[in-house]
């Protein structure tokens, strides 16, 4: 499995989210998780507003800032109307301060 680098792990404090591109023009959203550093699709699955753009809220939970959708970052899953299609998310792996994204998971 491949993956590639994104950002800097300085560049993603705890309690935020963080646009990302790969080389190959995926938008991720990259959030900082009390630590733990995941991955999912920038593109809301409810009107395509950028989830960059949103509010990381306690537990993982990632809000869109249009219409209030909200997401499990870890799983993607739908927490919260309007959306009812989960977020895609990633593999990632943080090495030397420096934060990779592989394939995405489902």
């Amino acid at each position: 499995m491949s993956y590639e680098p994104v950002a800097r792990l300085d560049d993603l404090p705890p309690g935020t989210l963080l646009a990302v591109e790969t080389a190959a023009g995926e938008k991720i959203c990259l959030a900082n998780v009390d630590g733990e550093i995941v991955a999912v699709s920038d593109t809301c699955t409810h009107q395509d507003f950028p989830m960059s753009q949103g509010t990381l809220l306690p537990r993982g939970v990632i809000e869109c800032a249009w219409h209030g959708a909200r997401f499990d970052c870890r799983s993607g899953k739908v927490l919260h109307m309007p959306a009812d299609e989960p977020l895609p998310t990633y593999r990632v792996t943080v090495r030397d301060g420096e934060v990779f994204v592989g394939e995405r998971k489902r």
